[in-house]
């Protein structure tokens, strides 16, 4: 598998199609939302605080996520971090590891984005532990606290460079 993450607004007119294409396992969506929220995020107030990353497989957006900074870091993350939102991969390939390529090349894009920061930090559903695994697998570890969020109570999950 060839994947490669890459920023939004480095795509092509047709691969920005492609990623508004991408489809959410109805499951998934309570946690990670659609793509055209994502996208609204991205794009109804353009700044330098929210970044949208695709990744492409064989040039094909295959998954997309957000990543944040202030002056749109949540109250819970740490101000010289990065957040890691709207992770999504397009449920017609799920289960061929682009989410883990995701996870792989997430710090090094993050820190293309933003050279100042150091570390990268997410919120995951208390009760997802094969969420929870996959982030630990992939460097993030669990700081232990819990709050209530929008959906039940998040972990908050962190990795320092």
């Amino acid at each position: 598998m060839t994947a490669l993450l890459v920023p939004y607004e480095s795509l092509n007119t047709l691969q920005r199609q492609q990623v508004e294409a991408i489809e959410v396992h109805p499951d998934q969506i309570r946690f990670c939302g659609d793509i055209h929220g994502a996208l609204h995020t991205l794009l109804s107030k353009p700044g330098p605080g929210v970044k949208g990353f695709a990744l492409l497989a064989d040039n094909v957006p295959v998954a997309f996520l957000l990543l944040k900074r202030p002056p749109v870091l949540p109250a819970w993350a740490d101000e010289h971090s990065a957040t890691l939102h709207a992770l999504q991969v397009d449920q017609r390939v799920q289960g061929k590891g682009y989410g883990k390529a995701c996870l792989q090349a997430l710090p090094e894009a993050a820190r293309l984005a933003w050279p100042e920061i150091r570390g990268l930090e997410l919120s995951v559903d208390a009760d997802n532990e094969s969420a929870i695994g996959l982030y630990a697998k992939y460097g993030f570890v669990d700081s232990g606290e819990a709050y209530k969020g929008r959906i039940g109570y998040e972990r908050r999950m962190g990795m320092r460079f």
